[in-house]
């Protein structure tokens, strides 16, 4: 697939402009095959009329045309999965199963995400039967469904190309719920964003759809997406990545004169409690689950665990030499861009500074590579610390020693919101201790008891997202079918014909949806 560069409006192409970009090779820094163009202000507007104009057709569509649309994406993407990979392992130095595993997750959330559209699960039909007769006032007719928001902004993801960049989750669930979509691509990947841009445009033509359901814009500053989120009709904005880009995006979006949410998604440092009794029964085994959790992927999740909490004791000991170990065998590794590991450097460098805290293992620095590194601390400076609890994006983690499982409870309490936080100990330890489980609940979106929080299942029950600052709004999720209702809004139709009704709502059901009819849930039809 040649790369041409340009910005794509619908079915409609963008102009050489003056200000050119090119991608970097991520594993040596040499420039890549293409140069990039910079969508202008007047191409931004224009595809963000093209969304507009969509609307109205896009947002009328049923379940399953939306269904079949995604769907469409994800044959598209498949079928060119040699060329995707290919030029995505260029940009970003991850290696091909890794990104064989992101490009298999991006198809099958585009399905899950389809199975939602179609099954009707994103409506949301509440029916209330009206009773005329009712005393002292008639009861009125009530339906409700959720409907589109509107054309939404997407930024694509540094850390996933694929998965959460042109056709990563914003994109499909902001489609599924009947949403246009501009994407803002990520300049560290703008020949895979063409690429897949491109498959997305074919398939939504293949559909019959408006050209403006789909747009792709290039930029590698921040002027292209400042001026799409301020831009009328954009209605909702998806967006992962660091807490200032997504602060920033928020603080335009609020200034809007008909303000609109920004669901960004922002990182944290994902701490894991051990408690003493697993750490006497399996300090060794935990040492080596959390050391594959912290420098997969040169430690560049949301997810990665930046901090643990121990019950001190010989258990805890045993866990940090065998952890040290392992982080002192480990290679340096590439990082996503040279921007991210000068920034991993100064986390790193940051911690190693801070009088009581003691670096009990790392790796050295080679050719531009990042290494490893583990530190240990106490609970009186992480208190007296509050940077110690900031997130370092790459494979590093702190470990904090507590005298007692209520001290570590009295830590957790004073944490800012995070996307997990996980629990390790025996079952009696955590039946004893539920204050712990409670403070967990209310500072992050996935608790979890055992395992490590690196992995994010995609599906109907997962929670990615939580409290500030680890998402913009701890209501919504970034994955998962819930994500859906981050660009929907529920309205009611009160006393309706029932033929001038949506098909959701009306009284035969012919779609066969499963609704809540007066306070009852009825089943979907089968077919």
């Amino acid at each position: 697939m040649t790369l041409e560069g340009l910005s794509h409006f619908g079915a409609a192409r963008g102009v050489a402009a003056s200000r050119t970009f090119v991608a970097v090779n991520a594993s040596d820094g040499s420039p890549l095959p293409g140069v990039f163009h910079a969508a202008s202000l007047p191409e931004v507007e224009q595809a963000a009329r093209l969304a507009g104009e969509a609307l109205a057709d896009y947002s009328r569509r049923s379940g399953s045309e939306r269904g079949a649309l995604l769907r469409a994406i994800a044959a598209r993407l498949e079928a060119n999965a040699a060329v995707i990979t290919a030029r995505a392992g260029l940009e970003s130095a991850l290696a091909p199963a890794r990104l064989e595993g992101e490009l298999g997750r991006t198809c099958f959330q585009l399905r899950l995400y389809a199975a939602a559209a179609e099954s009707g699960l994103a409506a949301g039909v509440r029916i209330d039967h009206g009773d005329p007769a009712r005393k002292p006032l008639p009861k009125p007719d009530l339906r409700a469904m959720q409907v589109p928001l509107g054309p939404v902004a997407v930024f694509g993801a540094s850390n996933f190309p694929l998965a959460f960049s042109v056709a990563g989750g914003d994109t499909a669930s902001a489609l599924a719920a009947g949403c246009p979509v501009v994407v803002k691509a990520h300049p560290a990947h703008p020949g895979t964003s063409e690429i897949v841009g491109k498959l997305i445009r074919e398939a939504v033509a293949e559909r019959g759809l408006p050209e403006g359901v789909f747009s792709l814009l290039f930029d590698d500053g921040h002027e292209v997406g400042a001026a799409l989120v301020t831009n009328p009709r954009i209605k909702a904005v998806g967006f992962t990545g660091s807490l200032a880009g997504g602060r920033a995006l928020m603080d335009l979006a609020a200034r809007r004169a008909d303000p609109i949410p920004v669901y960004a998604e922002m990182g944290s440092v994902n701490p894991i409690f051990l408690l003493g009794g697993a750490l006497a029964d399996q300090a060794e085994t935990l040492a080596t689950g959390l050391h594959a959790s912290v420098t997969n992927g040169v430690g560049q999740f949301c997810t990665k665990p930046g901090l643990v909490f121990v019950e001190a004791g010989e258990g805890a000991e045993r866990l940090i030499a065998k952890l040290a170990a392992l982080i002192e065998g480990t290679a340096a590794g590439t990082m996503l861009t040279a921007g991210m590991r000068s920034s991993y450097l100064r986390g790193v460098a940051g911690i190693t500074g801070v009088a009581g805290v003691e670096r009990r293992a790392a790796v050295a620095e080679t050719a531009g590579r990042a290494g490893a590194a583990l530190f240990v601390t106490d609970v009186a400076t992480f208190r007296a610390h509050p940077e110690l609890a900031h997130e370092v994006f790459g494979p590093t983690t702190l470990i904090v020693r507590c005298s007692s499982v209520a001290e570590m409870a009295a830590a957790a309490m004073g944490l800012e919101g995070q996307l997990t936080a996980t629990l390790h100990a025996r079952p009696d330890e955590l039946a004893a201790r539920r204050n712990l489980v409670d403070t967990l609940v209310g500072k992050a979106g996935r608790v979890l008891f055992g395992g490590f929080p690196t992995g994010v299942e995609v599906a109907h029950a997962m929670v990615h997202g939580g409290p500030w600052p680890a998402s913009s709004d701890g209501r919504s999720t970034s994955v998962g079918t819930m994500a859906l209702q981050r660009f929907l809004r529920p309205v009611c139709y009160q006393n309706f014909p029932d033929a001038a009704l949506p098909s959701e709502l009306r009284e035969e059901n012919p779609l066969g949806l499963a609704r809540l009819v007066d306070g009852r849930w009825q089943a979907a039809k089968s077919d």
